[in-house]
């Protein structure tokens, strides 16, 4: 099993290339950015954590990340992806995957700020019928020569559109969720599932899925579905049990902060991953 993080980039973290550098010579490999493209004022916006209205372009911190390491996996963790474009969006991830080598994972979410949404024109209980369609129609972009795609959110026909990535036949889809129809999105138009780690009974609820995916997988002749555990804690028995599930990687949030703050806490992080591996 292999460990990784994802972080809220901002202004006041530490940049995403030393960040990255950093992950990567500790052994770790893979380091995800989240997305918050604003916040709308008021209240509830004055109560969030800096980071949720300070967050960076993910695409962008994983340009700078990628260009500051060789093998360390970049992407997203999650993208909003219902709130993007899906033709920028497509040249943007597969720009990213062109410059890395081949590096990027592309973790999506439907989002839960509904006033976000709103001012992208996202109806927010019409989210996970559109980032259906701007997944499959990024998916289309990547891998068809002259691309096409009629759906209720998205229609475009006879589109050229390069860089395609590197990756064949494209970045591998991690699709975010705990929801019951999370499985069925995941084998719909997913490579791989990214569920979140919450307390110890929804993690007991969340690997005893894992075997349902795979056997759902083969039913449909695919491969085994790798999975993704977000925000795990530092604590090597539940790192165990994940193991045992078959989760393919852990992640942990890192904090939004300096160096010194992040290098703390990946050191716990790595005791704990130590003390699983017996070490």
């Amino acid at each position: 099993m292999q460990t990784g993080a994802s972080v809220f980039a901002t202004p006041a973290t530490m940049p995403p290339g030393p960040l990255a550098r950093m992950m990567e010579e500790r052994g770790h490999s893979a380091l995800y950015f989240a997305e918050h493209t604003h916040a709308v004022a008021g209240a509830q916006a004055a109560r969030m954590p800096h980071k949720f209205r300070e967050t960076l372009d993910p695409f962008v911190a994983a340009t700078a990340a990628a260009c500051a390491t060789r093998s360390l996996r970049v992407g997203s963790a999650i993208c909003l992806v219902a709130q993007h474009d899906p033709l920028v969006l497509a040249k943007t991830v597969a720009s990213v995957d062109h410059l890395s080598g081949g590096r990027v994972d592309f973790g999506i979410g439907a989002g839960w700020a509904a006033d976000e949404m709103r001012h992208h024109g996202v109806d927010p209980d019409r989210r996970f019928a559109r980032m259906k369609e701007h997944v499959e129609a990024v998916r289309a972009l990547w891998t068809e020569r002259e691309a096409s795609y009629a759906g209720k959110h998205v229609t475009f026909e006879g589109v050229w559109s390069w860089p395609k990535p590197v990756q064949w036949p494209h970045p591998p889809v991690m699709v975010g969720g705990m929801g019951p129809r999370v499985l069925e999105r995941v084998l719909a138009y997913g490579d791989a599932w990214l569920p979140d780690f919450a307390n110890e009974d929804t993690l007991a609820q969340t690997l005893r899925r894992v075997p349902e995916l795979q056997r759902r997988a083969e039913d449909a002749g695919r491969g085994p579905i790798p999975v993704v555990l977000a925000g795990v804690p530092h604590d090597p028995r539940i790192l165990d049990l994940c193991e045992q599930a078959g989760v393919t990687r852990v992640l942990t949030l890192l904090p939004a902060a300096g160096r010194s703050v992040v290098e703390r806490y990946l050191e716990r992080y790595e005791l704990a991953i130590a003390a699983w591996r017996g070490e």
